[in-house]
C-alpha cells in the first residue's frame, strides 16, 4: 500500500492539489486580513466573501468543460494550463489594486480570480477521477488534499507573515501568482489517462445526463441536504475567524499567521491522517456522524476565546482542537462527495456536489459580519455551534441512504 504514495502520478497529484488549493486564500482569508489592516469596515469585509460565488455556480459551465478541449495537452490538461496561466496574471494584477482607492475593481479581480479557481477545480477534480485506478483513489484523494492544505498555508499564513515582517501587499500577491508555476509544470509533467471516459458527444448530452442520472435516484435531493448542512457551522465560524484574531481578540499578523495558519494547517493535516484511519474502521456514516459533533463542539472554543481575551495558550489550543476536528470532518465528507458521483459522469456531478458543499461558506459572509456586530463575538460563534446541529440531524435521518452509497461501486449508475 505504501507503494502507492511513490508514483509519479500520485506525486503529480499532490503538486496540482497545491495549484488547486493557491487561489482560495487570496480571495478569502488574506484578502480578509488585508481588508481588515486596512480599515476597511466590517460589514463591507463581510460582503467581500460574495465573491467566492464561483466556487457554487461552478457546475454550471463545467459541461463545458467536459464537452470541449483545447488542442493542447489533452482533454483535461490543456483546460488545466489554460487556468493555471490566466490565474498567475490575475492573482498579479489584484496586488495592484488598493482596498481604499478602488474597491470595486479589488473586488472585480477577485472575483475574475475565484471564477478561474473554480474552473481549474473542475478540470483537477475530474483529471484526478479519469487517471487514478481503483487501487489509488484513496492515495490520490489524501495526496491531493495535502497539497490543498500545503498551498492555503502557504497563501494564508505565509502571506500574512510576510507582509508583516518584510514586504507589502503587492509583492506578497506578486509571489503567490509566481507560485501557479509549480502547477503549470505539474500539468505539462502529467500523463493522459491510459483509458480515458468518453467524452459527451453534444453539449445537450454533458448537461442532461450526469443531472438526470443523479436526479432518477431515490432521496436525491434529501441528500443533497445534508451535503449543504454538514459544513454549515465551520463556514459560519470560518468565514470571519480571521477578523476576529486580529480585531476582536487583538492578535498581530505575525500571531495570526504563525498559529491560524500554519499550526491549523499542522491540525488539518494530522487530522486527515486520523480521519482516514478512523474511517477503515468506522466506515462512512459513523465517521460523518461522529467528525460532525465534533466540528460543532470545536466552535464553542472560539467562543470561550472570545469571552476570554487576548490569551495565546486558549487561542493554540483553540486552534489546534478547530483544525484536528476540520480535517478529519473534510475527509469522511470528501469520501461522501466521491461515493455519490457515478464515474461516468465524475466532472459535472462532483461540480455540483463541491458546488453546493460550499454555499454556506460563501453565502453566510453578510449575515455572519452582521450577527457579529450585533452581538458580540461570543455570542456569534454560539450561534455557529447551533448552526451545524441541523445537518447532523439531517445526516442522522438518511443514515440507510449513507450507508448504502458506502456499499455502492463509484463505477457504477445507482437508482438508490
Amino acid at each position: 500500500m505504501i507503494s502507492v504514495f511513490r508514483s509519479k502520478r500520485i506525486f503529480l497529484l499532490l503538486l496540482l492539489g497545491f495549484s488547486s488549493g493557491l487561489p482560495l486564500a487570496l480571495t478569502g482569508a488574506t484578502l480578509q486580513a488585508w481588508l481588515a489592516v486596512e480599515g476597511i469596515d466590517l460589514q463591507a469585509i463581510g460582503w467581500f466573501t460574495l465573491v467566492g460565488q464561483p466556487y457554487v455556480y461552478k457546475f454550471l459551465w463545467a459541461p463545458l468543460m467536459d464537452r470541449y478541449s483545447i488542442p493542447l495537452l489533452g482533454r483535461r490538461r490543456g483546460w488545466l494550463l489554460a487556468t493555471q496561466a490566466a490565474l498567475l496574471a490575475a492573482i498579479a494584477c489584484m496586488g495592484t489594486v488598493s482596498p481604499k482607492e478602488a474597491p470595486l475593481l479589488l473586488a472585480a479581480l477577485a472575483l475574475a480570480v475565484a471564477f478561474l479557481s473554480a474552473s481549474q477545480d473542475i478540470v483537477f477534480d475530474a483529471y484526478r477521477a479519469d487517471v487514478l485506478g481503483a487501487e489509488e483513489r484513496g492515495a490520490g484523494a489524501a495526496v491531493s488534499v495535502l497539497g490543498y492544505r500545503i498551498a492555503m498555508l502557504v497563501s494564508g499564513g505565509l502571506a500574512l507573515i510576510l507582509v508583516d515582517n518584510w514586504i507589502g501587499w503587492t509583492q506578497a500577491y506578486w509571489l503567490m501568482a509566481a507560485l501557479m508555476l509549480v502547477g503549470v509544470a505539474a500539468t505539462w509533467a502529467a500523463a493522459e489517462p491510459a483509458t480515458p471516459p468518453r467524452a459527451p458527444k453534444t453539449l445537450a448530452e454533458a448537461v442532461r445526463e450526469p443531472l438526470a442520472e443523479y436526479f432518477s435516484r431515490r432521496g436525491a435531493w434529501l441528500l443533497l441536504l445534508v451535503i449543504i448542512l454538514y459544513k454549515l457551522g465551520d463556514a459560519f465560524a470560518g468565514t470571519l475567524s480571521t477578523a476576529f484574531l486580529l480585531r476582536g481578540a487583538g492578535f498581530s499578523l505575525t500571531d495570526v499567521g504563525w498559529a491560524n495558519k500554519w499550526l491549523g494547517v499542522g491540525a488539518t493535516i494530522l487530522g486527515l491522517l486520523i480521519g482516514g484511519a478512523l474511517m477503515a474502521r468506522l466506515r462512512l456514516f459513523k465517521s460523518l456522524l461522529l467528525f460532525g459533533f465534533l466540528q460543532a463542539f470545536t466552535n464553542l472554543g472560539f467562543m470561550l476565546l472570545a469571552a476570554a481575551g487576548k490569551s495565546y495558550p486558549l487561542m493554540i489550543t483553540v486552534i489546534a482542537a478547530e483544525n484536528l476536528c476540520g480535517g478529519m470532518g473534510t475527509a469522511a465528507f470528501v469520501a461522501l462527495l466521491m461515493a455519490m458521483c457515478d464515474r461516468r459522469f465524475s466532472a459535472t456531478q462532483y461540480a455540483l456536489l463541491s458546488a453546493l458543499a460550499s454555499l454556506g461558506r460563501v453565502y453566510v459572509g453578510p449575515a455572519a459580519g452582521a450577527l457579529a456586530e450585533s452581538f458580540g463575538w461570543t455570542a456569534f460563534f454560539f450561534f455557529t455551534f447551533l448552526v451545524a446541529l441541523p445537518g447532523i440531524a439531517m445526516l442522522w435521518w438518511q443514515r440507510a441512504r449513507v450507508e448504502e452509497l458506502d456499499k455502492s461501486p463509484a463505477t457504477s449508475s445507482r437508482a438508490t
